[in-house]
């Protein structure tokens, strides 16, 4: 025979577990959820000099740069390197002409806020695509995020 006293114990007991299993399902529902695509965002340009040529930086933003993890961009020694960076990040930034053609490209970025400063240069007088974009290529878990197209003017 079950008492009111141990009823009482038992539903606390029951509103506990299920608080719990709510949370952890919340917990595990924003864990899976998928990062949205990067807002690319053209800053301006920039004129500048090396080697005696001179070059055009277009600079850009991640606008939505605090949706993407700091952990995206930890040092990766277990991955493949940059070149001769044996410590790349986890997570590549390149960017692309409209096209698809490869412009430039970021593999050494320490946290989303790195995403503020990200550009692609060419030398004074080339013409610049008229639309660019970026790919965010998260290497850890072989999932790519592509921007918005972005004007090379403002």
């Amino acid at each position: 025979m079950i008492t009111a006293k141990t009823a009482s114990r038992l539903t606390i007991l029951l509103g506990v577990v299920a608080i719990a299993f709510v949370n952890a399902t919340e917990v595990r529902a924003q864990a899976t959820r998928p990062l949205p695509n990067p807002i690319l965002v053209f800053l301006g340009a920039e004129y500048y000099q090396v080697g005696g040529k001179s070059f055009v930086r277009y600079k850009y933003a991640i606008d939505n740069r605090e949706t993407y993890p700091d952990a995206m961009f930890a040092a990766a020694p277990s991955l493949p390197p940059c070149g001769q960076n044996t410590k790349a990040s986890r997570t590549w930034v390149d960017f692309y002409q409209q096209n698809g053609k490869r412009l430039y490209g970021f593999c050494a970025l320490k946290s989303n806020d790195d995403l503020l400063g990200i550009w692609f240069a060419l030398e004074e007088g080339v013409v610049p695509p008229s639309w660019i974009y970026v790919e965010l290529n998260d290497r850890e878990t072989s999932t790519k995020y592509k921007s918005n197209l972005a004007d090379t003017t403002l």
